[in-house]
Order: structure tokens, then C-alpha cells, then sequence
């Protein structure tokens, strides 16, 4: 039997109330995050203009920073669970998409 392996470190304890907890507010947070990051993306691909881009940007860039501080706090306090990948699964992934590198339009760019 294959068990997925969960990679995370210790939970650190919130209540459990109807109230929100900090866990609940810091998962609020990551998740407004994640939806502000996905918008200045698109807003980047469609602006015109240098320097609305240039602001964008700008902002774009904290809010994408603040999004990993976010991931990070949650991962150590153990609020944040990953899944390990199985070294069979990465290797089909790597050479499904290395067979990818054929279309690529500037020559035939290899995957590291």
C-alpha cells in the first residue's frame, strides 16, 4: 500500500470557537492574497500604458511578496500541509514535458 507522506511542521494551537482564530485570519489574508496577485496579473498583461504598468508592477510585486510571507507563517506554524511527490510521478511529469521543448519558439531549449 502506497501512503502519500505529508510534509509539515508542528500545528500550533488556536482555539476552537465559532470566533475566528489566527489561523483562520492569516488563511483569510493568504487567500485575498492569492486573488490580488491572479488580478495585477491580468491587469499587467492588459496594460497600455508605461507607467500605469510601472505602478502595477510595483504593486503587484509586494502583494506577491506578501502572499510567500503569508505561505511561509502558515507553513511553520504548521497550518499550511504539502503533500510529498512520489519520484515515479515527478519522473513522468519531467519527460511529459520534456518532449514540450520540441515547440518552444526560439530553438530547442532544454529543461534543467
Amino acid at each position: 500500500m502506497n501512503q502519500q507522506k505529508t510534509i509539515q511542521n508542528p500545528e500550533a494551537q488556536v482555539p476552537k470557537t465559532p470566533q475566528m482564530n489566527d489561523r483562520d485570519f492569516t488563511n483569510d489574508m493568504l487567500s485575498t492574497e492569492k486573488y490580488l496577485t491572479d488580478s495585477y496579473s491580468t491587469a499587467l498583461n492588459e496594460a497600455s500604458n508605461e507607467p500605469l504598468y510601472q505602478d502595477l508592477l510595483s504593486i503587484f510585486t509586494e502583494t506577491q511578496n506578501m502572499q510567500r510571507e503569508l505561505y511561509d507563517l502558515m507553513f511553520q506554524k504548521g497550518w499550511y500541509k504539502l503533500e510529498a511527490a512520489e519520484q515515479q510521478k515527478l519522473q513522468q511529469s519531467y519527460q511529459q514535458f520534456k518532449g514540450y521543448s520540441n515547440q518552444f519558439p526560439y530553438g530547442n531549449t532544454t529543461i534543467q
